[in-house]
C-alpha cells in the first residue's frame, strides 16, 4: 500500500461519499454498496421459512434482526408459545420484548396506510391489496394474541429458561421441587464453609486420602494461595464436574492423569531418582573413563563438569546418589531452564580422548529423560492431589446446597443439561412445554459456553428428530446471531471453536430434514462513522491483529451506513515514566522523592481533554450540538487503578462522572476506614485497629500525637485506657475521645445503617473528613457502602458485629448499571462491561499492557475423548505435554486479547481517542497500542497537538484520521448543557436539630393521659361502638335521607360486628337522631367533607390528624369532631382538656390554611344529640399552651 494513502476498502460507506483526509490530504472516494444491500441481508436473516446463522459485526443491528424475525414468524402464523429466544443478559431480553410489544401495539392502532407501509418495510416486498388482506388483519390481531398467550413469546436468558424448566421438571432433574437460587455472595459463603471443612476432615484422619493430598499440595502453595485456587476452581466447576463424572471420582481421575502422562499413579520423585541412580541405569565405566580427560586435559568448564560427575560416580550409597543427582544433572543441563547444554566438552578434550563427547551425549539424553519423567511425576501427583481435594469440596458444597434446597447459577445449566441429555427426557420436556417448540432463537451466540450450547442443541435435536410433524410450509427453524470477533468471555467458558462447531451442526441438521439453512453476514454498521471503521478495518487487515479475530481468508471490511457524518480517530504518543531524580547527599535518607507516575499523568491528561470537550464549544458534528459528559465513555482493559485516578481527576475539574462500573468495596480506602471504625468501637482493646482509626481521617491524630499516646505504657495497658484518661480535656486526645465515645454508645443501640449514616452525615462529619483526606473519588465507595448497610438489614439481624462479619466473609463487588437511560455523566468501565453499549466519544487509555499468567488448569483428553485436567504450579515441572498445552492456552489468551481490542474500538460512534502509558518494561510489539499505531502510521495524518502538550501530555506526533461532516445538520441549542453548580453550604454542615416534637403531633392522641374511666367499663365494646358510629356518620350523609335508616340497619347487622338486634336499633336511632337534628343539618350539608386529613406546621411544631367533618361555608370554616361519651358533659367547662387541645390544634392549622376566614370548632356529642360550639378564647389559650402560639 502506498504510504500516505488510506486503503479505499478501509473507509467504505453505503451512500454518497464524503471526504476522508489522510496524510496525503487527498480525497478518498471508494465504491460503496447501497443501503439496500444491508436491508436485503437483514431480511434474509429474518426469513421465517429458513434457519439462519447470522454473523453480525459490531453495530450492524442484530437486535433489529432478532426482532424482525420474531415479528415475521408471528405474521407467518407461528404460535407465540412455540417460540423460544435465549439471550445473554436480562437487559437484552427486556429490550427485545419491549421492542416486539411496541411494534405489535403500534400495528394494532395505526392507520391502514401506515400499517401497509410498515409491513412493506418489514417484508421487503409490495403487498397485494387482495391477497394480503388476511396478513394485515393478522398483524392487527397479533398484539391481542400475544397478550392472551400465557407468558407470551418466551424471551429469556439461558439461566432464566433453565430455572423455569427445572421448576416444571424437578423430579426428572433430581432436584428439590421448591428450590431457591443462591446469589453470588451466598454461594461464596457456602463454598468457603466447604473449603474450611476440608482441613478439619483431613486433621481427623491423618492417614486418609484428603490428608495425603493436602500434604502433597502444601509444599507447592501457601494457605492463602491454596484457598484462592479452590475458590477460582469452584466458580468454574462445570468442566471439572464433567471430568470427575466421566472418570468416576477424584481418585480415579488422578489415576487417569498419571496414565495419560505415562507414569504410575503412586510413583514418586524418589522412585524415579532411585532407578536413575542405580549402577545398572547408566554406563558407569564409560563415564568414569571420561573423568580424567575432563579434570586434567580440558578447560575450567570441563573441570567443573568433571568434578560434578566425579562426586556422583564415586558415591556407592544409593540414597546419597539420589541426593547428589540434581548437582550431577547440572553437568548436562543449563541452570536457567534445565535444557541440554550445547558444549559437553571442549575440542581439546575430544581431540586427545576421542569418544568422550559421545559418552557424555548419551548420558545427557538419559539425564534429560529422567528430568522429564520427574516433571511428569510432579504434575501427576500435584494434579491428582488437587482433584481429590476438589472432589471433596464439591461434594461438601453440593450437600450444603441440598440441605438448604438451593441451586447456584452453574447448577441451573448443569442440571438442565443432565435433564436433557442423560435422562433422555428432551422429547418429553418439549412435549410438555405447551406442546413443543417450533422455533429456537439464540442471541450473542459467540458468548455461549459448551455447557450452555448443550441445552439448545438437545432441544433442536429433539424437534428435528420428529420428522413426522415436519412440513415444508411450516418448517421448524433454528436461528442464531453472533460474531466470532466479539467472543471475549473465555473466562466464562465461551469458545469460538464451539461457536463454529455449532454452526456446522445446525446446518447439517436442517439440511438433513430438507430445510433451508442460510449463513448471513452483516457488515454494514449503523453505529460508527467512516473514520472509526477505517481505523478498525486498517488494524484488523494486518497480522498479527487478525489472528484469532477472523478466520483465515475471511474479509473483515466494515461498511459505514453513516457515510456523510463527520468522525475522528486520534492516536496520541504514549506517556513515558519520568526518571526519578537523585536525592542530594545532605538530605535525610528517609526522604521519599515523589514523582507522578505515567498512569496518573495520563489520567490527568485524559481528564483535561474531556474537560475541554464538555466545557468549550466543541460540537458533536453529526448531531449539531455541544458535547455532553454523557457522550463520553472511557474503557479500560482491566481494573488496575487508572479508573480511580481518572475519577479523581474528573471530579477535581468539576466534570460529572458516573464512577466505575464495578467496585470491590473492601479494597477501597474510605471503606477500610469505616470498617476499622466499627471494629475499634466493638473492641477498643484492639490497639492496632484503634491506632489506625486515631490516625485516619475520621479522627485525624498525627504521627507524633499517636506516638506520645502509645509510648511508655505499662504491660497490659491498652491504648483505649490511655485515651480514657483524657476524658473532658481540651487536648487532641480529649477531642478524639469526644468523637469516639458517643459513637461507641450509639453503635450498641442503632442499626448499622443508622450508625454509619450518623458517622458520615451527623456531628462527626465523617463524609467531609474522608473526602478532604482521600479526594472526591472516595464519594462513590462511601455511598455504595452506606447502601450496603441497608442490604444487610434485609438478610439478617441488624447488628454492627453481624454486618462487619457479613462484609468480610467475601469481597463485596458492587456492580453498577451505567447503561440505564440516557447517560448524563462520563462513564468509565471495562471493555467487558461495555459489551452491547456504545458512545459518541470513546477513550482507550489502557492499551500498552498484555494479559499475564495462564489458566489455572490445562485441559487435555485421553484416548476415549474424556476430559483430563492438568495442574502444574511450578515452571520447573513443566513437561512436554504441559508445555504444549500451555502454549495453546497462551495462544487462545492472545487471540481473545485481540478480540477484546475489536470490541473496544467498535464501541465508538463518532470519535475515538487511543492513548497509553509505558512502564519501566518496554511494551510488547503486539500490544493494542502498537497494533493501532502501526496500522495507521503512514495512512493517517501526522500532526502536532499543542493543546495535548499544554495539558501535560507527551510531546510528539499525533496520528489523526478525520472525516468532515457532509450531511447538513441544523445546530441545536443544548438545553442540557450547564455548568456544575457549586456545592450547597448544607452539604458539609451537620443537619439542624429535629423539629419539636420529633414526630408530628397527633391531636387525637394527646401527650397527657386520657381521663379516668370506670373500671367496669368494657373498653373493647366502647371503642367498637365509637368506631361504628363514626363510620355511619361518615357515609350516611351521602345517601338519600329516606334510605339512611335502612342502610344503617343493614350494615350494623353484618355478622362481623356481632351485634344483637337491640344494639343495632339503638345505634341506628342514635345516628339518625344526629343526622335529623336541625342544628346538625348544616354540618352535614353538600359543602362538607368527611374524614379530612390535616397536616401542617404551626411555629416549630408539625401537626397531623384527621378531622371527622369539615365544612367550608360563606360564614367560615366549621370543624366538627364526633364524641360518643355517655353521658356527655353539658357545659364546656366540663369537657376533657384532651378534647380541647385536639380542637385547638386543628384550629391553629386551619387558620394557616384559611387566613382570611374565621374557624369555628364544634364538638358533636352523639348521645342526645348535643352540639357544643367551643369558645375561641378557650381554644386560643389551649393552643398557646400546646403549640407555643396564640391567636
Amino acid at each position: 500500500m502506498h504510504a500516505g494513502r488510506l486503503d479505499a476498502r478501509l473507509v467504505q460507506a453505503p451512500r454518497i461519499p464524503g471526504r476522508c483526509l489522510c496524510r496525503s490530504g487527498r480525497r478518498l472516494e471508494p465504491p460503496r454498496p447501497g443501503m439496500s444491500d444491508a436491508s436485503t441481508a437483514q431480511r434474509r436473516a429474518a426469513d421465517p421459512q429458513a434457519s439462519a446463522w447470522v454473523a453480525a459485526s459490531a453495530g450492524t443491528g442484530k437486535t433489529k434482526v432478532l426482532t424482525d424475525r420474531v415479528l415475521r414468524l408471528l405474521l407467518d402464523g407461528a404460535s407465540p408459545q412455540r417460540l423460544l429466544c435465549l439471550t445473554f443478559t436480562k437487559a437484552a431480553a427486556a429490550e427485545m420484548a419491549n421492542r416486539i410489544s411496541g411494534v405489535l401495539a403500534g400495528w394494532a392502532i395505526m392507520p391502514e396506510a401506515a400499517l401497509h407501509q410498515a409491513l412493506v418495510t418489514l417484508l421487503g416486498r409490495p403487498l397485494d391489496p387482495l391477497a394480503d388482506t388476511a396478513l394485515t388483519l393478522r398483524a392487527r390481531r397479533l398484539f391481542a394474541q400475544v397478550l392472551d398467550t400465557p407468558g407470551g413469546p418466551r424471551i429469556q436468558t439461558i439461566h432464566g429458561f433453565c430455572q423455569a424448566l427445572l421448576r416444571r421438571f424437578p423430579l426428572e432433574a433430581g432436584i428439590a421441587p421448591h428450590f431457591d437460587i443462591l446469589d453470588d455472595r451466598e454461594a461464596q459463603v457456602l463454598q468457603g464453609a466447604a473449603r474450611e471443612r476440608l482441613a478439619l476432615v483431613a486433621d481427623a484422619d491423618p492417614d486418609g486420602a484428603l490428608a495425603r493430598a493436602l500434604a502433597e499440595i502444601s509444599p507447592r502453595l501457601d494457605e492463602a494461595r491454596f484457598d484462592d485456587l479452590l475458590a477460582d476452581l469452584l466458580t468454574r466447576r462445570g468442566p471439572l464436574e464433567a471430568a470427575l463424572a466421566a472418570h468416576g471420582g477424584g481418585l480415579a481421575l488422578a489415576k487417569a492423569v498419571a496414565h495419560h502422562l505415562g507414569v504410575e499413579p503412586d510413583e514418586t520423585a524418589h522412585d524415579v531418582l532411585a532407578r536413575a541412580c542405580a549402577e545398572e541405569a547408566f554406563d558407569g565405566p564409560a563415564l568414569r573413563a571420561c573423568l580424567e580427560p575432563l579434570l586434567n586435559a580440558g578447560s575450567d568448564k570441563d573441570a567443573e563438569r568433571g568434578a560434578l560427575m566425579s562426586a556422583f560416580l564415586a558415591e556407592a550409597d544409593l540414597d546419597t546418589r539420589v541426593a547428589l543427582f540434581p548437582a550431577y544433572a547440572a553437568a548436562f543441563l543449563t541452570k536457567t531452564d534445565e535444557t541440554p547444554v550445547k558444549t559437553l566438552c571442549t575440542k581439546g578434550v575430544e581431540t586427545r580422548y576421542p569418544g568422550t563427547r559421545d559418552v557424555l551425549a548419551a548420558e545427557q539424553v538419559r539425564v534429560v529423560r529422567v528430568r522429564e519423567r520427574l516433571r511428569k511425576v510432579a504434575t501427576a501427583r500435584a494434579t491428582g492431589a488437587l482433584m481429590v481435594l476438589v472432589a471433596a469440596v464439591l461434594e461438601d458444597y453440593r450437600r450444603r446446597k441440598a440441605a438448604l434446597g438451593r441451586l447456584d447459577y452453574e447448577d441451573l445449566i448443569l442440571a438442565t443439561r443432565r435433564l436433557l441429555e442423560e435422562t433422555g427426557a428432551a422429547a418429553w420436556v418439549l412435549y410438555k412445554l405447551d406442546g413443543g417448540l417450533d422455533h429456537l432463537l439464540i442471541d450473542e451466540a459467540q458468548d455461549t459456553s459448551p455447557d450452555q450450547w448443550a441445552i439448545p442443541r438437545a432441544l433442536a435435536d429433539a424437534f428435528f428428530a420428529d420428522v413426522a410433524t415436519w412440513t415444508p410450509e411450516r418448517p421448524r427453524t433454528v436461528f442464531a446471531v453472533g460474531d466470532r470477533k466479539q467472543s471475549i468471555y473465555g473466562f466464562q467458558g465461551a469458545d469460538p471453536e464451539a461457536f463454529e462447531a455449532m454452526r456446522q451442526h445446525f446446518a447439517a441438521q436442517v439440511t438433513a430434514v430438507g430445510g433451508r439453512f442460510e449463513g448471513v453476514p452483516l457488515n454494514v454498521s449503523f453505529r460508527s462513522t467512516r473514520a472509526v471503521l477505517a481505523a478498525v478495518n486498517a488494524v484488523f487487515a494486518r497480522d498479527p491483529a487478525r489472528d484469532g479475530v477472523v478466520l483465515a481468508g475471511e474479509d473483515i471490511t466494515h461498511v459505514s451506513h453513516r457515510a456523510d457524518d463527520g468522525g475522528l480517530v486520534e492516536v496520541w504518543p504514549p506517556v513515558v515514566p519520568e526518571s526519578r531524580a537523585e536525592a542530594q547527599p545532605w538530605k535525610p535518607p528517609v526522604e521519599r522523592i515523589r514523582t507522578e507516575n505515567a498512569r496518573t499523568r495520563l489520567a490527568r491528561v485524559v481528564a483535561q481533554r474531556i474537560h475541554h470537550l464538555t466545557r468549550s464549544h466543541d460540537l458533536l458534528e453529526s448531531q449539531g450540538r455541544p458535547v455532553r459528559p454523557g457522550d463520553i465513555m472511557v474503557l479500560v482493559r482491566r481494573r488496575g487503578g487508572f479508573e480511580t485516578d481518572l475519577v479523581g481527576a474528573l471530579k477535581a475539574l468539576g466534570v460529572p462522572v458516573a464512577g466505575v462500573d464495578r467496585l470491590v468495596l473492601t479494597e477501597q480506602i474510605a471503606v477500610m476506614d469505616l470498617i476499622a471504625l466499627g471494629k475499634a468501637l466493638l473492641l477498643p482493646e484492639d490497639d492496632l485497629t484503634l491506632a489506625a482509626v486515631l490516625k485516619g481521617p475520621l479522627v485525624g491524630l498525627d504521627e507524633d500525637a499517636l506516638y506520645h499516646l502509645a509510648r511508655d505504657r505499662p504491660a497490659g495497658v491498652r491504648l483505649w485506657s490511655r485515651l480514657l484518661a483524657h476524658a473532658g480535656s481540651a487536648s487532641v486526645y480529649g477531642q478524639a475521645l469526644a468523637v469516639l465515645d458517643p459513637l461507641r454508645a450509639l453503635a450498641a443501640r442503632v442499626t448499622p445503617h443508622d450508625f454509619y449514616a450518623h458517622v458520615l452525615d451527623g456531628p462527626p462529619n465523617g463524609r467531609w473528613r474522608l473526602l478532604a483526606r482521600l479526594g472526591p473519588e472516595a464519594e462513590d465507595p462511601i455511598d455504595e457502602f452506606l447502601a450496603l448497610t441497608l442490604s444487610h438489614e434485609r438478610v439478617g439481624p441488624p447488628s454492627l458485629q453481624g454486618f462487619l462479619t457479613w462484609l468480610e466473609q467475601g469481597g463485596i463487588e458492587v456492580k453498577r448499571d451505567l447503561d440505564q437511560g440516557e447517560p448524563q455523566a462520563v462513564r468509565i468501565m471495562t471493555v467487558h462491561g461495555s459489551k452491547g453499549l456504545q458512545a459518541p466519544i470513546v477513550f482507550l487509555p489502557d492499551t500498552m499492557g498484555k494479559p499475564i499468567g495462564s489458566e489455572v488448569l490445562l485441559w487435555d483428553h485421553d484416548a476415549d475423548k474424556r476430559p483430563l485436567p492438568l495442574w502444574c504450579p511450578s515452571r520447573a515441572d513443566r513437561d512436554d505435554i504441559v508445555t504444549e498445552l500451555l502454549e495453546q492456552a497462551r495462544a487462545r489468551r492472545d487471540e481473545e486479547y485481540r478480540r477484546l481490542l475489536y470490541v473496544a474500538l467498535t464501541r465508538a460512534a463518532d470519535r475515538l481517542y487511543v492513548c497509553g502509558w509505558e512502564t519501566r518494561r518496554a511494551a510488547s510489539p503486539d500490544c493494542w497500542y502498537h497494533l493501532v499505531w502501526d496500522a495507521l502510521d503512514g495512512q493517517a495524518e501526522s500532526v502536532e497537538d499543542p493543546q495535548l502538550v499544554a495539558d501535560g501530555g507527551p510531546p510528539g506526533a499525533v496520528l489523526r484520521l478525520r472525516v468532515p461532516q457532509v450531511r447538513p445538520v441544523t445546530p441545536k441549542a443544548d438545553a442540557e448543557r450547564r455548568g456544575v453548580a457549586p456545592a450547597p453550604a448544607w452539604l458539609t454542615r451537620p443537619p439542624p436539630a429535629e423539629p419539636r416534637p420529633p414526630r408530628p403531633l397527633a391531636p387525637s392522641h394527646p401527650d397527657e393521659e386520657p381521663p379516668a374511666r370506670s373500671p367496669r367499663a368494657d373498653s373493647t365494646v366502647r371503642f367498637r361502638r365509637g368506631r361504628l358510629i363514626h363510620r355511619l356518620l361518615q357515609v350516611l350523609p351521602d345517601i338519600e335521607p329516606s334510605q339512611r335508616a335502612q342502610q344503617a340497619r343493614r350494615w350494623l347487622a353484618r355478622p362481623a360486628w356481632d351485634l344483637d338486634l337491640a344494639t343495632v336499633e339503638a345505634l341506628t336511632g342514635e345516628v339518625m337522631a344526629v343526622l335529623d337534628h336541625p342544628a346538625c343539618a348544616a354540618l352535614f350539608g353538600p359543602d362538607s367533607r368527611a374524614e379530612v386529613p390535616l397536616v401542617g406546621r404551626v411555629g416549630e411544631t408539625i401537626v397531623s390528624g384527621q378531622v371527622d367533618r369539615l365544612a367550608v361555608r360563606e360564614d367560615g370554616v366549621w370543624v366538627v369532631d364526633y364524641k360518643t361519651n355517655r353521658p356527655p358533659p353539658s357545659r364546656v367547662e366540663d369537657v376533657d382538656r384532651g378534647y380541647l387541645r385536639q380542637m385547638a390544634a386543628y384550629r391553629a392549622v386551619l387558620r394557616e390554611v384559611f387566613p382570611n376566614q374565621s374557624v369555628h370548632c364544634v364538638l358533636l356529642w352523639t348521645d342526645g344529640p348535643h352540639v357544643m360550639p367551643l369558645p375561641t378564647t378557650l381554644l386560643e389559650h389551649e393552643a398557646n399552651r400546646l403549640l407555643g402560639v396564640g391567636r
